[in-house]
């Protein structure tokens, strides 16, 4: 990746303006090259240092705070060069820089109140295609940034070039030892209390690779009995076995196999950041995500009883039937990061999980970590001396759900789709919820259908009490009512 001079110069105090069309909803995605290169990350750096001092000047609280910007980086090949050049932005605008090197996004979040920083930045893709690169960003105490609360007012001001002149520029750390984020990340289990476990890790040669060996390392140490088979581990940006996201079927198989072949407990797979971690059983059967959120559910309110779990209303009869046995505090939320997070600092809930794979940790400053959640798994699996397969399998006989399914528009908007569909299940008269997208609910099945993001996909989750024909019959009806008003299965 090449930079132009032109546009980003570090001795020039005025810029011109540009259009940055990498902003999204959450964070900032953008092709290399063309809506994203070093010029916009410098600028994108430089615009959220500024706009973070200024926030500081005015509020005795934040104050307090370290004026420093903590920032890491994943293993692309493109994501230093990236990182280095939003570094410079930051130290522009007068702000010390804390460079934790080769990171997940959880590492950030952790570096970002473990010392007090303004924010963080993350440089990362997670799973998007390989000529694809990213910043995440998050502010004071690890708290998100969504276009509504502050990332529009940093497009605005990266896109204007309307920067401060400062005094004194920043200055620059390296810290990359990792020691106080392993030690934080293991407090969330008891060492002691695991069994005799093989463990299949599947780092699809992103960066969680130097954080599983950390993590080992540390079992290790306190004998604990635990047998890591590592699959794609070595860091490599140009992802040899594909891009790491175990979303996608065909990327699933590498991980069921080692679990084959090595008679493993268990399966763990990472994508890019490794801020979403996915699991297979014993038969090398892959979890859907809605029935880890139940077990995690479980594990926690076994911990700490009639705490709140926050869940996301895509798939939520076995999650509400597992929080409602266990005498725990059912709060839902609207999916998406920074909804789950606020929701969970407003309740105080103690975990929060989406079917999507993201589990959220009130002790880990309500952030989503993907490597607490095989931790807690192993945890579980030698408490209950149970295999993951007799964990899960009672809610998916239970609570049987369709998985995901996604179809792409093609003659219809989404909210015009979704109108229809409301229409077209009016006279069944199911109770409704708009909190995301639109769920309707029968009572012995229910469905949500939600708009993406980001593509211009429509979402359907189905699921019912316990009745697999019933799942069937309503996949196919919605299925084929889809594909009158020309959704196609993507």
């Amino acid at each position: 990746m090449s930079l132009n001079a032109a546009s980003y110069d570090p001795k020039t105090t005025t810029f011109d303006p540009i259009t940055i069309d990498s902003f999204k909803a959450y964070d900032i995605r953008g092709e290399l090259g063309v809506t994203l290169d070093e010029a916009i990350a410098y600028r994108i750096g430089r615009a959220f240092a500024q706009i973070l001092s200024q926030r500081i000047d005015n509020d005795t609280e934040l104050k307090m705070l370290r004026k420093a910007v903590v920032i890491g980086s994943d293993i692309r090949h493109s994501s230093n060069e990236l990182k280095q050049a939003a570094i410079a932005g930051i130290i522009d605008a007068g702000i010390e820089v804390i460079d934790l090197g080769m990171t997940g996004t959880e590492e950030v979040y952790f570096a970002t109140s473990h010392y007090q920083a303004l924010g963080g930045i993350e440089v990362t893709a997670s799973h998007n295609p390989i000529n694809y690169n990213g910043l995440k960003l998050v502010k004071e105490h690890s708290k998100p940034i969504s276009a509504d609360d502050g990332l529009a007012e940093i497009q605005a001001l990266a896109e204007s070039g309307e920067f401060l002149e400062v005094n004194k520029k920043g200055q620059l750390q390296l810290k990359t030892d990792k020691s106080a984020y392993i030690e934080h990340v293991f407090s969330f289990i008891d060492i002691e209390k695991l069994k005799p476990l093989k463990i299949v890790i599947n780092s699809g040669n992103g960066s969680a690779g130097p954080v599983v060996d950390l993590l080992v390392d540390k079992l290790v140490q306190a004998d604990a009995p635990i047998e890591v088979v590592k699959l794609h581990h070595k860091p490599d940006g140009s992802f040899p076995n594909g891009i790491p996201n175990p979303m996608i079927l065909a990327n699933r198989e590498s991980t069921r196999q080692a679990v084959l072949d090595s008679n493993a407990n268990l399966g763990i797979a990472f994508d890019g950041d490794f801020d979403r971690c996915f699991l297979f059983d014993e038969t090398g059967e892959f979890v859907d995500g809605s029935y880890v959120v139940g077990m995690l559910a479980q594990a926690f309110l076994n911990k700490y009883p009639s705490e709140s779990i926050v869940y996301d209303p895509r798939v939520i009869y076995n999650t509400e039937a597992v929080i409602t046995d266990l005498g725990g505090k059912a709060v839902i939320s609207k999916s998406g990061h920074s909804f789950i997070k606020q929701v969970m600092r407003e309740s105080g809930a103690v975990y929060g999980g989406e079917m999507s794979a993201h589990h959220y940790f009130r002790d880990f400053f309500y952030c989503d970590s993907g490597m607490i959640p095989w931790l807690l798994t192993i945890e579980l699996l030698s408490i209950t001396g149970k295999s993951l397969s007799e964990l899960v399998d009672g809610y998916i006989s239970a609570y049987p759900s369709s998985g995901e399914l996604n179809f792409r528009l093609t003659a219809h908007d989404a909210a015009t789709i979704i109108n229809d569909i409301e229409s077209r299940f009016a006279d069944e008269q199911p109770s409704k919820s708009t909190l995301d997208g639109l769920s309707l609910d029968f009572g012995a099945w229910r469905f949500n259908l939600r708009a993406s993001n980001t593509e211009p996909l429509i979402r359907l989750n189905v699921e019912t009490r316990g009745d697999e024909a019933l799942l069937n019959t309503k996949v196919k009806e919605i299925e084929d009512w889809l594909a009158a008003q020309g959704a196609m299965p993507a």
